[in-house]
């Protein structure tokens, strides 16, 4: 048998205290490693104060501490439903005087996607504990121009001031009082007017990037009072861009001479040369960028100087990331905003600018020399498929925002990439004649994968790419063919070994399903596939003879290689729209109405008791549903009031009915485990552990450990938990 999810799976989990007759069980949760990070860093912030402390932000996953063995601690994995925004961090601000204090500006969309206004949340002990400050605005944690930055800063000689650059127009905000509550800054001339699309319908590329960093300026005061001179990046593209205030932002002007064809999307303040550095790009980012170029700026007498590395037909990018080495004034690095082929590149200089080398350059095309050992033993899999052959190198990465050096140790240095973080201990190495720097992936606890499909077959590997050992970082991804995403899979249940996927490419990525009979060492594309259908959802049936694909575009697709012998129930298909279930005895050639879902509107998750014939669960809007004849009627199961993910496990006893894990609301949102289908619960999430939005998260059961749980988020990468 297999089920055909109809709906969406993008499901995620949440946590509130209950008031249903439900009580709580201890699980221990830890993530499935999967190593390298898998998604964007749009910047990585080191402490002023501290050697080898520094903070990570993405830009759906939360952010993170470095520890000092160079692994990552997550810091909101405490985030349930309600707060499910907190995951978006479109700036992170480090304290200058008190080490332990820590700001997050949080918020995922600033259109329809995300109905809660942001925060600006408040750590006094390295982000142990937090407290939320409520804005009256939208932040974009996941919007265009999420690199820049960073919007917030603290005032250097002053750590009760604050200042956050908005989006959408709303200016620029000012705190002085540790960032409990926020005033609006009126007297800014500009509040950014760069849109990188107004003509999307969606609100996500057609609103105003707004104000993109705020830099002090630490030598222009005296400890203990405001620091005067404060200089704010504003996204405009041909006319002024870059304000100065020199009375601690009552009053602003535009600082003169300054470019205004790009977009700024760093300024950095290098005290000692009393120098302000600025990188440009002629869009927002993180994807974008043709053009660009560097410019520092002399605070003492004024003047901008192009300090742009490259020139002419070489300049075909960007520039985002943007460092400067305290311990070396006149040190700098800047990375290319975008240089999709054949690599991205990183400049870096000892002159203010003056002269620059890179991390490789052309000598005779397509002949490349690289200045850098590459070493991805912490993360394999970034090696094998994002490494290419010939001149399409993937290596030092792309959407490099985030670029930093160590204000104590001149070697160490950090840069985030669409999919990892990379950096090193040798940073010095660059500078001597073997220019030979390390250049390493360093993303160690950083799980940030946005999970669309989990499956969890009886036999075979544990799933995920595909997971041997939970804790063991893969070599590989799914590949041959590889898709960008893979948004569905499914396995045959009297044949474990036998998978389907589907992915969700662009309309030109041709045929968007694949068959493994290896429980997913090695795939075959389904050359019966449509041509140019993507996404959507997928089962496969009991054998693994016959794929159903239910798409947006192309309605249901039956494989056309089905065979006419089929076992037992091999013919049996489900799904589900709107209230009414539906049957299929046919492989999926024919669908008849069956029963109703009470008053739902919007089923769900089809699961089957891979035991028990024509046992079924579908979770809804309006609750979760039993039958045991084959969708010929349904059950509504008492106390819960809506259901998202669900799954079966393995029984708690060998005669007992399988584990119903649920991501549901039974008396308050959470994670739930019944052992006697439905009658009773427990609940096994925890107050540390609130898995984001429930509307994004998927779950499956081990069918073969008692209590066993996998929970796929939306940022935070693979979970999975046991009973203590």
């Amino acid at each position: 048998m297999a089920a055909l999810r109809h709906l969406s799976l993008f499901l995620a989990g949440l946590l509130c205290p209950a008031v249903f007759a439900v009580s709580p069980q201890a699980y221990t949760w830890r993530n499935v490693k999967i190593g390298g990070g898998g998604g964007f860093v749009p910047n990585i912030i080191f402490s002023p104060t501290e050697k080898g402390l520094a903070y990570a932000r993405t830009d759906i996953g939360g952010a993170y501490k470095l520890n000092s063995d160079d692994t990552w601690t997550p810091l909101l994995d405490w985030v349930d439903n309600t707060r499910w925004n907190y995951w978006g961090i479109d700036a992170l601000a480090t304290d200058p005087v008190d080490t332990n204090r820590l700001y997050l500006a949080t918020g995922m969309y600033t259109n329809s996607w995300d109905p809660n206004n942001g925060s600006i949340l408040i750590s006094a002990d390295y982000g142990s504990t937090w407290t939320a400050s409520p804005l009256p605005f939208k932040v974009g944690g996941n919007m265009p121009g999420r690199g820049m930055g960073e919007r917030l800063a603290v005032d250097p000689n002053s750590n009760n001031i604050l200042f956050f650059g908005a989006r959408s127009g709303h200016g620029l905000w000012k705190t002085t009082d540790y960032g409990a509550t926020w005033s609006q800054v009126t007297t800014l001339p500009s509040t950014g007017t760069y849109i990188p699309d107004p003509t999307d319908t969606s609100g996500y590329n057609s609103d105003i990037i707004g104000i993109a960093w705020v830099t002090f300026d630490s030598t222009s005061g005296s400890k203990g009072e405001a620091t005067p001179r404060i200089y704010v990046g504003v996204a405009n593209l041909g006319s002024d861009n870059i304000f100065v205030s020199n009375d601690g932002g009552a009053t602003w002007s535009a600082v003169a001479g300054q470019n205004s064809t790009y977009l700024p999307h760093k300024g950095v303040l290098s005290p000692s040369e009393k120098a302000l550095y600025v990188s440009y790009s002629d869009g927002a980012g993180p994807y974008d960028g043709t053009m660009g170029a560097v410019y520092r700026y002399n605070i003492s007498s004024s003047v901008w100087t192009d300090i742009t590395p490259v020139s002419g037909s070489d300049l075909y990018f960007g520039f985002g990331g943007l460092a400067v080495d305290l311990q070396r004034p006149g040190t700098l690095m800047v990375a290319t905003l975008n240089s999709w082929f054949p690599d991205a590149n990183i400049f870096r200089s000892n002159d203010s600018g003056q002269t620059w080398t890179r991390l490789w350059e052309w000598t005779a095309y397509p002949d490349m020399d690289k200045y850098y050992a590459y070493d991805d033993s912490l993360a394999p899999w970034l090696g094998p498929n994002y490494t290419y052959t010939g001149t399409d190198l993937k290596q030092i990465g792309w959407m490099i925002e985030g670029l930093s050096i160590d204000p104590h140790d001149s070697n160490h240095w950090l840069y985030g990439t669409g999919a990892t973080i990379y950096g090193g201990h040798d940073l010095l190495q660059w500078d001597t004649a073997a220019r030979n720097v390390t250049l390493k992936s360093l993303a160690d606890g950083i799980e940030e994968t946005a999970v669309q499909g989990l499956i969890s077959p009886p036999s075979g590997p544990i799933p995920g790419f595909v997971h041997d050992d939970l804790n063991t970082v893969r070599t590989t991804e799914y590949s041959n063919p590889t898709w960008t995403t893979t948004v569905d899979l499914d396995f045959a249940g009297n044949n474990p070994a036998t998978i389907v996927r589907i992915g969700n490419g662009d309309s030109s990525t041709g045929k968007q399903v694949a068959l493994s009979y290896d429980s997913g060492s090695t795939w075959t594309q389904d050359n019966g596939a449509a041509d140019n259908v993507t996404g959507g959802h997928v089962a496969i049936s009991a054998d693994g003879d016959t794929v159903l694909w239910s798409t947006s575009s192309n309605g249901i697709l039956v494989s056309p290689q089905t065979s006419a012998f089929s076992a037992k129930n091999n013919s049996i298909f489900y799904a589900a729209s709107g209230t009414q279930f539906y049957l299929s005895r046919d492989t999926g050639k024919t669908f008849t109405a069956t029963a109703t879902l009470g008053s739902s509107t919007a089923p769900v998750k089809i699961v089957v008791n891979p035991n028990l014939t024509g046992d079924v669960w579908v979770s809804t809007d309006k609750g979760l549903f039993h039958s045991t004849n084959s969708g010929g009627t349904f059950t509504a199961i008492s106390g819960v009031n809506q259901a998202w993910a669900i799954a079966l496990g393995k029984a708690q006893s060998p005669e007992g009915y399988p584990a119903v894990f649920a991501a549901a609301n039974i008396g308050g949102m959470g994670y739930f485990r019944s052992d006697d289908a439905g009658a009773t619960w427990v609940q096994i999430n925890d107050a540390a552990h609130g898995f984001g939005s429930v509307s994004s998260n998927v779950l499956t059961a081990d069918p073969r450990t008692y209590g066993h749980v996998y929970i796929g988020t939306n940022g935070r990468g693979i979970f999975y938990g046991d009973i203590q």
